[in-house]
């Protein structure tokens, strides 16, 4: 058997699962991982380890393939791990490999060390280890690829210590195809197509795990064969129906009263690749009333938390194709189609007007990355999303620094695709330093701040829960523009609506990376 280090073996693993682009800020205890870095291999630098991983969600949501994140021992993981909840939350298969001290050097405590490092990224990776040996090292990271890829899909993490990858090994390098989904229980489709037949007034509702699995079009033909109305789930991180659909009838918000209310048209609902449901706000109603419930999921933690309803366990692909298989073409009326807002006007530089701009001047193969908390409903009643494929992503969990470093990992994902991130002032500052990486590597992306001068999600919430006078929330003062071309980015600032179009034009024309900063005015909407 021809030994061979165990960064060499790595790299032929890396090679045979085609991990070959790597996203990382590197460190001494990288060195060894580093070093004479391969032709074949790509190193996308970020400037901060969270604007890293979330750049590599992106890119993993829009390639739907794992991608390998390369961090810094326990200050470098940490400064990850708010991204890293993002990409749990998102389902994103990561696989992170930090750096740790030489294991000799580990028993005293060292300076850079972590100490129970597998722990420390708990609970939001579905696997973590730090191999017991350094010949284990290739070995862990072959089944980290497949607790990753495999449904559902997420986040996993790998300590290596530095001095393992300059040891030697014989262990010879298996690469396995990677595990693919799983369809449902034959019965419980039986169960559900029956239950579909006898409703008369039938909804679906998507999460962001229909687009994941790439199973829209699928998903489409369904409804179309049900006639039924479909809703999106509260706080989906994707688009998993075309909103220009006349069967499309808006989104859930994050409230079971609200849920409950919107919901109750309707006789049974079947809830697609989504929790049912998430909620972010209690507005004390009580106990609310939902239809009955079939939840088709490959999460199993889904399936069993939900109050109520019956649980069928499938990929959506494999799920909704079984459906297909099975159910007739209803002769059941189709809803209305949803009335959308009119068009607003151009007499003040509204979130409104900036959103129908937008709207109208897209391509209809853009990707739209999002994190507008405060503008999120407005950008639902203005800027419909019409791809089916991964045409919008932002951020499942609520944490903040998904938005610039998103459009960037997307746009270095897809650059035959126009990408555009639509980011809030405040949110935009947890992961500006991706701004530097768009630069370096001279990618077509758009980059629209929407500048209200604060966090206006926490003082409209916080108003709405009977929060006053709270502290914190008022910004102001940054000059984005100049910010971006600190950079190396372009950077223009629009601070009236005649500026607008013109401004959007150019940017979205533009091969070099340009954010837009547009001052927008403020807005009496609340959030739910």
């Amino acid at each position: 058997m021809i030994k061979r280090t165990v960064l060499d073996a790595t790299r032929e693993l890396l090679r045979e699962l085609g991990l070959t682009t790597l996203f990382g800020n590197p460190g001494t205890t990288e060195v060894p991982f580093l070093t004479d870095w391969p032709d074949d291999f790509d190193y996308v630098l970020g400037l901060q380890e969270s604007a890293v991983v979330a750049m590599a969600d992106a890119y993993s949501q829009v390639t739907r393939q794992a991608v390998l994140v390369n961090l810094h021992s326990a200050g470098g993981v940490g400064h990850g791990l708010g991204s890293l909840y993002n990409a749990y939350r998102n389902r994103t298969p990561l696989i992170i490999v930090a750096g740790q001290q030489t294991r000799n050097l580990l028993p005293h405590d060292p300076f850079l060390g972590a100490i129970d490092a597998p722990d420390f990224p708990k609970p939001y990776v579905k696997w973590s280890i730090e191999p017991a040996t350094a010949e284990d090292v290739p070995a862990a990271l072959a089944r980290a690829y497949h607790v990753a890829t495999q449904a559902p899909s997420g986040p996993v993490f790998v300590s290596v210590p530095a001095d393992d990858w300059t040891a030697t090994t014989e262990r010879p390098i298996i690469s396995r195809p990677r595990i693919r989904g799983f369809a449902p229980d034959p019965e419980a489709i039986d169960e559900l197509v029956a239950a579909l037949e006898a409703s008369e007034r039938p909804a679906i509702v998507v999460g962001g795990a229909v687009d994941q699995d790439g199973a829209v079009v699928e998903t489409v033909a369904l409804a179309e064969r049900l006639n039924a109305g479909v809703y999106v789930a509260p706080m989906s991180f994707r688009c998993s129906f075309p909103e220009d659909h006349p069967l499309f009838q808006g989104f859930l918000d994050p409230e079971r009263g609200a849920v409950s209310d919107r919901l109750a048209g309707h006789d049974l609902v079947l809830v697609l690749g989504a929790p049912a449901f998430t909620y972010h706000v209690d507005r004390g109603r009580g106990e609310a009333l939902l239809p009955p419930l079939f939840i088709l999921s490959d999460d199993e933690q889904i399936l069993a938390r939900a109050f109520e309803g019956t649980g069928i366990r499938a990929t959506p692909k494999l799920g909704i194709r079984a459906l297909l298989n099975v159910v007739d073409r209803s002769t059941r009326p189709a809803p209305a189609p949803l009335e959308r807002p009119a068009k607003p006007g151009a007499e003040k530089l509204s979130a409104e007007y900036v959103y129908s701009t937008l709207a109208d001047l897209l391509p209809d193969n853009a990707i739209v990355v999002e994190e507008t908390p405060s503008h999120r409903g407005i950008l639902h009643d203005h800027l419909p999303i019409k791809g089916t494929d991964t045409g919008f992503l932002t951020m499942a969990s609520g944490t903040l620094g998904y938005g610039v470093p998103g459009a960037v990992g997307a746009a270095l994902a897809r650059p035959d695709r126009p990408v555009v991130g639509v980011v809030g002032d405040g949110s935009s500052m947890y992961g500006i330093q991706a701004l530097w990486t768009a630069a370096r590597q001279e990618l077509p992306v758009t980059i629209l701040i929407m500048d209200n001068s604060e966090y206006a999600a926490v003082r409209i919430l916080g108003e709405t829960i009977g929060g006053a006078k709270l502290p914190g929330t008022e910004l102001g003062g940054i000059d984005f523009a100049a910010l971006a071309a600190s950079m190396g980015c372009q950077g223009v600032t629009i601070t009236e609506p005649s500026g607008l179009v013109p401004g959007l034009t150019a940017a979205l024309a533009d091969p070099r990376p340009t954010l837009v900063h547009v001052k927008v005015a403020a807005s009496d909407r609340t959030l739910y």
